[in-house]
């Protein structure tokens, strides 16, 4: 079947290509989420930074034990901050996608219009 070619334009402005920004904006969100590891960031958040943690051995010292058990609070500490800083980062990085993605999206359903618009004040500009 032959359609108008006015219809078939309207179609793939306003219906085929959002979908496939759409799929481009997801797919960039899932990247960024991935990229910056904020799932994995939130399960491990107090676990020891860079896995650095001692053992308490066999035999109880108290001095030894204080030791450890020190070391192993500001190891899960330093991790702590430095996950906290990176989902942070993580987050505003996703909100800045979010947002570049909602312009690229609302831009092109929109520049149907800005060129009828641009066609009528050229033509007011000349006449």
């Amino acid at each position: 079947m032959s359609q108008n070619i006015f219809i078939k334009y309207l179609v793939w402005h306003f219906f085929d290509t959002p979908k496939g920004i759409l799929r481009g904006w997801q797919n960039c969100l899932r990247f960024n989420l991935n990229h910056w590891s904020v799932p994995l960031l939130l399960r491990t958040w107090f676990s020891p930074w860079r896995r650095y943690k001692s053992s308490y051995g066999k035999g109880f010292s108290f001095s030894k034990y204080f030791e450890v058990f020190t070391f192993n609070l500001t190891s899960r500490v330093i991790g702590a901050i430095m996950r906290s800083v990176l989902i942070i980062m993580g987050s505003l990085a996703q909100i800045l996608v979010f947002f570049a993605g909602a312009t690229v999206f609302l831009t092109w359903l929109v520049l149907p219009l800005l060129l009828v618009l641009g066609f009528i004040y050229g033509c007011e500009i000349l006449f």
